[in-house]
């Protein structure tokens, strides 16, 4: 098997999804050899800052302000939409006149084995370098999202990764052979692959053991309604604990900590953290929104969903595909949250379904099965007199 020594991975900081799972590969590919060199580079910071601020300032400012629009405009770029295949072209022709002269210089520097990107605009900027002959090492494109779209469709990827088996199938449509196309995971912290102490961490935590545990998320930004469904949740006939994890949003934070001391129920509040997995080891249920991240470690502890007010684009579609699958129950409005979760809690039968439901769909040890995969493309790469 061929060894993993230099690793580039190329990510782009919307949200936090995407470079947690750049650094969930890295630390899982440092774990099979410790020696690797793997370099994780945020790709606009790097290469183009004024594309970082425009592009990247834009998308948030979309998804706060008018979420809706930026719906419009991922559906309008699904696949069969008239314009989608110009729009990704130009768009992949812009970023490649602004980012590709130095981005090419950073890879003849560093000289990677393989390069894996954990998202889409990276990986059309690499498929047009590969088209000019630019650039020959392997790329792996790791979908962060349980849909896949067709910005990240591109004919010079070796290998893709996706969450499930049924995935890959979308993939035949867009012309790209199925055997390139890996059912590893959304890799996610190897943490949540490790066994954990449950009693050792409710005591760390203050919890009641006799009490259900309500983890209400928010995403790394913190947003949705997480302020409104802590209200309901920490003063409804529930009666459960709830763990509330803010993010790096230290405004809402704030208003948090306010609200937990006038809540009927313990409400324990967190900013940004990475124990995650430790809180998640000692829910029975977790409240908040649809990233591909946040789900996957979700499903990788067995924890039924809850999601509100998913944002319009790849969380609707992450909300579809996981409550068909029966991991997850979208609830329209916040007020409807408290009865949902009762509900449940009182159907020990549903609560069951659920969790078997999201067991079935986490991969916990999905960074570690991407690293194999790595490996193996690194092996078929390898003349022949090497592989022997």
């Amino acid at each position: 098997m061929a060894i993993l020594e230099r690793v580039v991975i190329l990510s782009v900081t919307a949200g936090t999804g995407h470079m947690r799972a750049a650094h969930a590969l890295r630390e899982a590919i440092q774990q099979s050899n410790p020696a690797a060199e793997v370099i994780v580079l945020d790709t606009f910071r790097y290469t183009s800052p004024f594309l970082e601020k425009v592009i990247l300032g834009t998308y948030m400012e979309m998804l706060k302000i008018t979420p809706v629009v930026y719906g419009y405009l991922y559906r309008q770029a699904e696949r069969g939409q008239p314009l989608s295949g110009f729009a990704k072209q130009e768009f992949n022709h812009i970023l490649n006149k602004l980012t590709a002269p130095k981005l090419v210089k950073f890879l003849k520097q560093t000289r990677p084995q393989l390069v894996v990107c954990t998202h889409p605009f990276p990986v059309g900027i690499l498929d047009r370098l590969k088209s000019q002959g630019l650039f020959r090492v392997p790329v792996m494109a790791t979908i962060t999202d349980f849909t896949v779209h067709s910005f990240w469709i591109f004919p010079g990827v070796d290998a893709y990764v996706v969450a499930s088996e049924d995935l890959r199938e979308p993939f035949a449509e867009f012309g790209i052979p199925l055997e390139r196309v890996h059912a590893t995971g959304i890799p996610i912290d190897p943490a949540f692959a490790r066994p954990v102490d449950r009693l050792s961490i409710q005591q760390k935590l203050n919890l009641d053991p006799c009490l259900p545990t309500v983890l209400v998320m928010g995403g790394g930004l913190g947003l949705g309604p997480l302020a409104e469904a802590v209200q309901y949740l920490g003063n409804g006939s529930v009666p459960c604990q709830l763990l509330v994890v803010a993010g790096r949003n230290e405004q809402l934070r704030q208003r948090l900590l306010q609200l937990a001391e006038s809540n009927c129920h313990p409400t324990r509040v967190f900013g940004f953290i990475d124990n995650i997995h430790e809180l998640m080891s000692v829910s029975h249920i977790m409240v908040g929104k649809a990233g591909g991240l946040s789900c996957a470690e979700a499903l990788a502890k067995g924890l039924p969903i809850f999601i509100v007010d998913p944002l319009p684009g790849q969380e609707e579609r992450n909300t579809e595909y996981l409550c068909r699958a029966g991991a997850a129950v979208q609830v329209n409005r916040v007020q409807d949250l408290g009865r949902e979760i009762l509900s449940c809690l009182l159907d020990k039968r549903r609560l069951w379904d659920m969790s078997a439901a999201a067991t079935r769909l986490g991969k916990p040890h999905a960074a570690r099965e991407a690293v194999e995969l790595m490996q193996r493309i690194l092996q078929q790469d390898l003349p022949a007199a090497a592989r022997d």
